[in-house]
């Protein structure tokens, strides 16, 4: 999941997808634009490899719990991965994630 700006409607999110199959030869057809209202969350950029991720998700769960929240888990509440970087292209040591968790 990644914010786009707004002029993105279907039509530029088609044109986009298509670009990347011709000029890259990448298959973006599972690629799809969709509004979500996420909701009030916590999140945490993830500096480094994926598999150090549950240091930061523990210190995420330090702090809802510090701020008087609750985790908020539930059929349309989920804990996103914003990869913000290629890592086909990055070093592990790095990559940069956002780690979002629903709360309430």
């Amino acid at each position: 999941m990644i914010r786009l700006p707004e002029f993105v409607d279907q039509a530029v999110f088609d044109w986009a997808r298509e670009e990347v199959f011709r000029k890259k030869k990448i298959d973006a057809s599972a690629a799809r634009l969709f509004r979500w209202e996420e909701g009030l969350c916590v999140q945490s950029m993830h500096p480094g490899p994926y598999d150090n991720e549950p240091a930061t998700i523990a210190r995420m769960e330090a702090f809802v719990q510090e701020s008087g929240h609750q985790e908020d888990f539930g059929p349309n509440r989920f804990h996103h991965e914003i990869y913000l970087s290629d890592p086909r292209r990055t070093a592990s040591e790095k990559l940069k994630t956002i780690v979002r968790h629903p709360v309430k």
